[in-house]
């Protein structure tokens, strides 16, 4: 049964006159991706975003498209904007929104009502099923060049809480050859044999990422499953690190990053906690510096937490990564509580 909270949803979140709010489809996804890409061209100067790439997004199994991605359209029809909520699973304390207008609609109001349904929308999902007593929050992702973006969040009361990066290398020359820490060896990644353990080695070395937040390790699973059906899921682009049967780091790659089909993409990077500091990330680096080059890739790139708690940063800089954009991250909170997500580094 539905509570009185979520019953009462706003449907009009104060649009200005001529534009209207509707429940995405996937028969929307061409014209969304050409708003992304029209934002993509003035912050940037090229296009990020292909329709296949994003259906990715759009059909994570547990996502009710039509109830938490809205797309706007203005008086002539066209699709000039669009609002993502994503709340997918327990614990519903930390969920985040992703906001897109249009360059030639941009500064007219549509940022702002736009997040005042993402944050009605969280509210509304989120507190009637968090933990009582933890704090609940909303997060917006924006690459720091959106001007009008950025101004819309710190208008409607949200705090510039982080940053992170997107870093590259150029493969201009073979890269180096990985030096194996004593005793790790790298084997196959076998989907049937590897995929939970994979997942809990993800899951514990992201433990030390700031935001992280545990879910149930089923819904980890599912995730991976997910993108493990992708056009560029490769397994053997998975490198998994052992020391004898036991999986010490992983490194999850895609066959190319979304944003350029020349580029390999290295989705998740970790190592546990006793394995580190031994130069098993590097190796990993390598390993995929090379897999990429071996393939012909002009460049790698990969994303990062502007101040990760485990020195990733400087890590990325020692073996020649730059970065390429920088993105800010916004919270509101939604209700004050017990932090259940990762702010700093556990003791050792």
């Amino acid at each position: 049964m539905l509570t009185q909270l979520e019953q009462a949803e706003i449907t009009d979140p104060g649009l200005p006159a001529g534009y209207t709010l509707h429940g995405a489809t996937l028969d929307d996804l061409p014209e969304a991706v050409e708003v992304f890409n029209a934002v993509s061209r003035q912050i940037i100067g090229r296009d990020e975003f292909t329709v296949e790439n994003y259906r990715e997004e759009w059909e994570i199994p547990v996502l009710n498209l039509p109830e938490y991605v809205k797309v706007v359209r203005a008086a002539n029809g066209q699709l000039i904007g669009c609002v993502e909520v994503w709340d997918l699973y327990e614990p519903h304390t930390r969920l985040n929104t992703w906001i897109k207008v249009h360059p030639d609609h941009q500064g007219r109001g549509l940022e702002a009502a736009l997040l005042r349904f993402a944050e009605d929308k969280a509210r509304r999902s989120a507190l009637p099923r968090a933990p009582r007593g933890a704090r609940v929050s909303l997060l917006g992702w924006v690459n720091h060049r959106e001007t009008v973006t950025n101004d819309a969040y710190a208008a409607a009361g949200f705090q510039l809480v982080r940053n992170s990066y997107h870093m590259r290398i150029d493969l201009t020359e073979a890269p180096p050859a990985p030096v194996w820490p004593d005793g790790i060896t790298l084997r196959p990644f076998v989907p049937e044999r590897d995929l939970e353990a994979v997942t809990w080695v993800d899951r514990e070395a992201f433990r030390d990422h700031w935001g992280f937040v545990e879910r149930p390790f089923e819904a980890d699973v599912q995730m991976l499953r997910h993108w493990m059906k992708s056009a560029k899921f490769d397994p053997a682009l998975w490198l998994v690190a052992v020391d004898g049967e036991r999986i010490a780091g992983v490194s999850l790659n895609r066959a190319e990053a979304d944003e350029d089909p020349d580029m390999g993409w290295i989705g998740s990077l970790g190592v546990l906690r006793e394995y580190r500091h031994r130069g098993l990330a590097t190796a990993l680096l390598h390993q995929s510096f090379g897999d990429f080059y071996r393939r012909g890739k002009q460049a790698v790139g990969l994303g990062v937490d502007a101040y990760n708690l485990t020195g990733a940063l400087r890590l990325y800089e020692r073996v020649g990564m730059r970065v390429a954009h920088k993105y800010n991250t916004y919270e509101k909170e939604l209700r004050p509580g017990v932090e259940l997500s990762t702010q700093k580094l556990r003791n050792e």
